[in-house]
């Protein structure tokens, strides 16, 4: 009797046991499911000017030329004589991302100052140049908010059509890419110069003067892991993608032709684009051009 006990308690347990690994083989996620998981925690909604405020710009009307104005979607530095931004920086990853769609409400900036001009949809208006964004709206698609912000007037810049439609746009859609592939991004976008050519021929300004028509349009991008203490993370190694373009409506469509570095750009604008990053990374990675993909 104690034997056929002994032998029924261990079928028992076999049974327990058994029943305890299938419980453990139906929870237990899948390797796909667990990186899923994963890189949706990490990518995370990160400051605009984690890499710096380039031109110093101050939150102060006796700077009226290099005017800081900080919103939850992007930072900038607003020339309030030329009527369009000094450079506007924002973090991309696939936090800002949703499935919130293009709203296109251009709106004058109701933020600004009171006194100053503001720029409106019509000041463009039969221009020949686009409402050209600096922070796109595809980059803040996570919300209604968010997306409206970006067609704020002081996001934007007197843009040739065949610059904003073709090479930057192309860019745009392959900083996309890269976040889809587990990469956050830090971008730095402005313009500079007086004077280029739209749909309608050359101009310097447009309404009455109020709003200036850059002669080169520039951006920034450094390109990292999704992680944490990003400026820390930026070294010799980290991709960083600049390109200068004309504002010229005969613009090539291939972003990858107008690539310069950052010192270039700093050269040109007077600005220090990454001062947040080690002083040592910078001298090697700002005088870099890129040669990496462009697709």
């Amino acid at each position: 009797m104690k034997a056929t006990l002994t032998r029924v308690g261990a079928l028992l347990l076999l049974g327990a046991l058994a029943a305890s690994c299938a419980k453990q083989d139906l929870v237990q996620p899948k390797a796909d499911d667990l990186q899923a998981n994963s890189q949706e925690a990490d990518a995370t909604r990160d400051s605009n000017l984690a890499l710096g405020n380039p031109s110093g710009a101050v939150a102060s009307t006796s700077y009226p030329t290099n005017y800081l104005m900080s919103k939850s979607q992007y930072t900038l530095s607003y020339h309030r004589d030329r009527g369009v931004p000094n450079w506007v920086s924002w973090h991309l990853s696939s936090a800002w991302v949703g499935s919130t769609a293009r709203q296109d409400n251009f709106a004058a900036d109701a933020t600004l100052p009171s006194g100053w001009y503001r720029v409106s949809t019509g000041s463009y208006t039969g221009s020949g140049f686009d409402r050209g964004h600096n922070c796109p709206s595809a980059d803040r698609t996570g919300s209604v908010a968010d997306n409206s912000a970006t067609f704020l007037m002081t996001n934007m810049m007197p843009q040739a059509p065949n610059n904003n439609q073709r090479a930057w746009a192309n860019l745009e859609n392959y900083c996309r890419t890269l976040i889809n592939a587990g990469n956050e991004l830090y971008i730095i976008c402005g313009s500079y110069g007086t004077g280029g050519t739209g749909s309608a021929g050359y101009k310097t300004t447009l309404d009455a003067g109020r709003v200036t028509v850059p002669k080169r349009c520039w951006k920034v991008i450094v390109v990292l892991p999704e992680g944490s203490s990003d400026a820390s993370r930026v070294s010799t190694s980290t991709r960083v993608i600049a390109i200068d373009t004309p504002n010229d409506n005969s613009l090539l469509t291939t972003w990858g032709s107008y690539r310069t570095s950052v010192d270039a750009i700093e050269s040109a604008t007077g600005y220090n684009i990454l001062s947040s990053v080690s002083s040592t990374v910078q001298s090697t990675i700002e005088s870099r051009v890129d040669n990496g993909p462009t697709s």
